[in-house]
This record gives structure tokens, sequence and C-alpha cells, in this order.
């Protein structure tokens, strides 16, 4: 092919292919394009290439070379020919994706959107080392391209000066979810919504068919998927757990903080939770079962296990390495405690006075020992309160006897005041 053709999936789609000798090869069913974009330098745009077509004659299915097709366009009519019929087998194209199957009127991701759009159809182009696809239609213009009446409608709008909205999205900037009529290499696909704030892919998975979204969110790592299990809503988080086998969903349960796990495992039936519990790491499993042990109006109920705590005759250059090998979560950062030998809490350290003091400086020398508390047992009620009055991000939980056992961050009083967690 050494013109450039530009096409429409919905164009070429169930047209007659035929050899260059005449010989009719069947009707064109699908186009199947390469998945990966390995070998692209970064930030180089990326279109994948057609690597085979599906055609259907007397029922039968063939799939073949498309380096030996030719798309032509004349007088607004396409044609496909064909010089050689080399057939691809089903291992040569494993990894390939099915156009039609798998992307047209699918949903996908719009990564600059950040959103779910359905697409309309998608355009080709044929040059002279390859026909590639470069962008999906996901506007008004192609879906009446679909059925036939664009043009018509095209012009008639035109003799009132109104156009028909059109809206293309760049390859580059779009990713399938829907993996589901074909066989897909698993660590293949969505390597771009790897891009998207653990958020913004939970808005877009909670959006999702249920199929959809327990093959989208099985695909992502253990780490990524509890960033963004944390991030659903409670009958979501409850509906994905659910659908997940019980050593995948413990696996990421772990992942997540104690109280993040234990507010996910207190909506599940009893049964399950169980079965959950049994299977994660029992170090883990511990903390959860104590923090089911609260009623939900205490605060021990949104309390966070994980917290940094040392002693006051520390450094503070031992206290960043800790912080360097532990690499902990943003929100264990809010605030850093100074206990005792018996685990009784002491002080409190923020870390803006830890990064501006010397290394060999002792937490005695730089801790705060007018902190405020509150007891595991307290109503929730009260954290609001407390948090508002004196302007803290994070506020230390204690036992009957002063014992250190985790700390409520502000992220969690809020939630737990818009009514998103199970406290209400």
């Amino acid at each position: 092919m050494t013109a450039i053709t530009t096409f429409y999936l919905s164009r070429v789609l169930g047209l007659k292919v035929y050899a260059t000798d005449g010989k009719y090869l069947g009707k064109l069913n699908d186009l199947l394009i390469e998945t990966g974009a390995d070998g692209q330098f970064v930030g180089e745009p990326y279109r994948p290439k057609v690597m085979s077509a599906r055609l259907i004659k007397n029922g039968n299915i063939t799939c073949l070379d498309f380096k030996q097709f030719t798309v032509s366009k004349i007088k607004s009519r396409y044609s496909i020919t064909c010089k050689d019929s080399r057939v691809v087998s089903d291992e040569e194209s494993f990894d390939f994706l099915l156009l039609k199957a798998n992307i047209l009127d699918k949903q996908i991701v719009d990564l600059n959107g950040r959103k779910l759009v359905r697409v309309n159809d998608v355009r080709l182009v044929s040059v002279t080392d390859g026909t590639f696809a470069v962008a999906v239609d996901v506007g008004t213009e192609g879906l009446l391209r679909r059925i036939g009446i664009s043009r018509p409608l095209k012009y008639f709008f035109s003799l009132f000066n109104i156009a028909i909205p059109s809206k293309f999205i760049l390859w580059d900037d779009v990713e399938a979810v829907d993996y589901s009529n074909f066989n897909i290499k698993l660590g293949t696909t969505f390597k771009k919504l790897n891009t998207l704030h653990p958020s913004d892919l939970a808005d877009i998975i909670e959006e999702l068919g249920t199929h959809s979204r327990a093959h989208l969110f099985s695909n992502l790592d253990e780490e990524r998927a509890a960033d963004v299990l944390e991030e659903m809503e409670p009958k979501s988080q409850v509906d994905i757990i659910e659908n997940m086998p019980i050593d995948k969903a413990a696996d990421v349960l772990e992942k997540m903080p104690a109280n993040e796990a234990a507010d996910i495992l207190d909506m599940l039936e009893d049964d399950r939770a169980e079965l959950l519990l049994a299977e994660m790491e029992s170090e883990t499993s511990e903390d959860v079962r104590e923090l089911l042990e609260y009623e939900d109006r205490e605060v021990g109920s949104i309390m966070n296990t994980d917290f940094l705590a040392f002693a006051e005759t520390d450094t503070v250059e031992k206290v960043l390495e800790v912080i360097r090998a532990e690499k902990p979560e943003v929100e264990v950062l809010y605030n850093i405690f100074i206990i005792n030998d018996t685990g009784k809490l002491n002080a409190s350290l923020s870390l803006r006075d830890l990064v501006i003091s010397e290394p060999s400086v002792k937490l005695s020398a730089i801790m705060n020992k007018k902190h405020i508390s509150v007891h595991d047992e307290d109503r929730l009620d009260s954290l609001a309160e407390i948090v508002s009055k004196y302007n803290l991000l994070s506020v230390p939980v204690v036992g009957k006897d002063n014992e250190l056992l985790g700390m409520v961050v502000i992220d969690d009083i809020v939630e737990d005041l818009m009514g998103r967690r199970r406290t209400k």
C-alpha cells in the first residue's frame, strides 16, 4: 500500500474480500491488532498495527495476514483485496485484540477525561508499512455512521448551519477494559490505567458491569488493588471481595490499613469474613479481629493500628532511617509517637520538628509532652470537635492504662462524618 487511506471499521466490516485473481475469500468479520507498545520510545505516539483479518465463509472462520490486504476507496465505496491468503494460526494471534469484539460498542477508559466512554467506531489509516488504529470515535457522528445515515443527516443539518457532534480520542489516550470475548495474556493489559489516581480508577471500576469489574480488578497488582479498593464505595467493596477467590481477596486486604480491612469484613457475611481472616497472615488477622470487637460508634472502630513509635532516647537520625526503610503511608507520618518501656504514650512529634532538627538530637529534646489523645472506647462524636479545635491531622488512641493502640487520622474522621464508612 503506497497511498494513505483513512477508513472506519464500521465501513469495512461485512465487506466481501477477494484475492487478486478474483477468488472470493469471505466476508470481513473483524480486524485483529497488536496489544502491546513494547519497543516504543517514551513519549512516542503509539498506534497499534492491524496484524490479521478474520474472515467468515460458509460458517467457517479464517484469520489471514493483513500485510497482504489492500483497502481501496472509490467514489465513497470501499473494496478489499488480498494478494496472498496466508493463514495466521491461533498461536500467532493469541495476544491480538479483536476490534469489533473487544472495542466496538464497548466501554473504554478515556484517560484524559478519567471516565468511561462507549466506542461508536474506530478510525484506521493504511500507509506504506501497514494499517494502524489511530483513534476511537465516541461522538454522535460515529453512531450515525454505524447505522448508515450519517451522510444524509450531515447534508440536511448543513442547510441550517448545524454540525453533528463528533469526538475522537487518540489511541494513546484510551484503554480497553472488556477482554471477555478473547484470550489476552495477563500482564499485557491495563498498563495505561496505572497512570490514573486510585480514586479515578475506583470511579471507573464502579461504573463497569460485574464481569468487567472483576476482570479489571483481578489484573491489578496487590498494592494497586488495595489502594483502589480503599477509594470505592462500601457496596462496591463488598461486591469486589465477594467475587474474588479467597486467597486473592485475603492478599489484597493484607495490603490495606487494618481499620480499612476491618470495615470491609464487617459488611460481609460472618462465614465469608472468617474464611478471609483465616487466610490472612496471623499478625494482620489479629489486628483486624481486635478492631472488629469495637462497637460502631467507638473510636477504636476507625482506629489505624499502623503508626511509628520510638523511645525518647532515640535520635532523629534513627527515626529517619526507620522511615526510609519502612516507607510508611502518608497518614502514618502525620504524627510520630514517643512511648516508654511498657508501651505507654509519653509524647508526640511532628514530621516538621523531625526534619528541621540535627541528626544527633535525641527525641526527648524536641518531643511535645502536651499531646492530645483519646481512648479507644470514647464515642466518635468527640473526634470532629477535637481535630477542629486543636487543628490536628491525627489523634493518638490509647487504652485504659494509657498504652498506645493506634491513631485516628483526619481522613477517616471526615469519611465517617460523610457517612461513607460503616459507622452511622
